[in-house]
């Protein structure tokens, strides 16, 4: 059975967005970004929200066309447009690069998802984390905590109010700073 893999980046403090929603604290260099390419080339589907949809679909069609462009970028940008896409939206009204839009999160729909042949599934944004959680639908969880304190934000576990006891996987340091803390759930 494929698993849904969340994979997030956080600050040390924490959060996975500034006070003004920002990400660009994150320290993503060639390495760490080879590295994302690698694991990320073997999903069988990104699962996203809304926002992190549309905040990708506004770089990643054409990152790999721009002048100067790094190999991992441009690797990345392929893999996105080929990867399938299932956007959690409920109004979202169309969607482009090969992307299904699914209205609601239906437990039994994910089960059926999960069974399918191929490889695991990429969740992407937080809020839909949050739903997944409530549903216990995430099966390991893949944190990078970045070298920097914002101070405030938004914590990507704060609405999480039920314990989930997780088994250690893997820990990574990369030359950046950041350190990969690789969990799978406990059944």
């Amino acid at each position: 059975m494929r698993k849904i893999v969340l994979m997030l980046s956080v600050s040390l403090d924490g959060y996975f967005e500034g006070p003004n929603r920002e990400i660009d604290w994150s320290v993503v260099d060639d390495e760490l970004h080879t590295h994302f390419n690698e694991y990320l080339a073997g999903m069988g589907a990104f699962i996203e929200g809304r926002v992190t949809y549309e905040l990708m679909a506004d770089y990643w069609p054409t990152a790999d066309r721009e002048k100067d462009v790094p190999r991992a970028v441009a690797d990345f940008a392929v893999i996105w447009r080929n990867m399938p896409k299932i956007v959690f939206s409920r109004t979202l009204q169309h969607a482009q690069w090969n992307t299904t839009l699914v209205r609601e999160v239906v437990v039994e729909d994910i089960q059926a998802l999960k069974a399918q042949e191929g490889g695991d599934l990429l969740l992407g944004g937080a809020d839909l984390a949050a739903e997944f959680t409530r549903h216990d639908l995430i099966d390991e969880y893949r944190i990078y905590v970045h070298p920097v304190v914002i101070g405030r934000g938004r914590s990507p576990f704060a609405e999480f109010d039920t314990l989930r006891k997780l088994r250690p996987l893997e820990t990574r340091t990369f030359g950046n700073g950041v350190v990969l803390l690789r969990y799978e759930r406990q059944r």
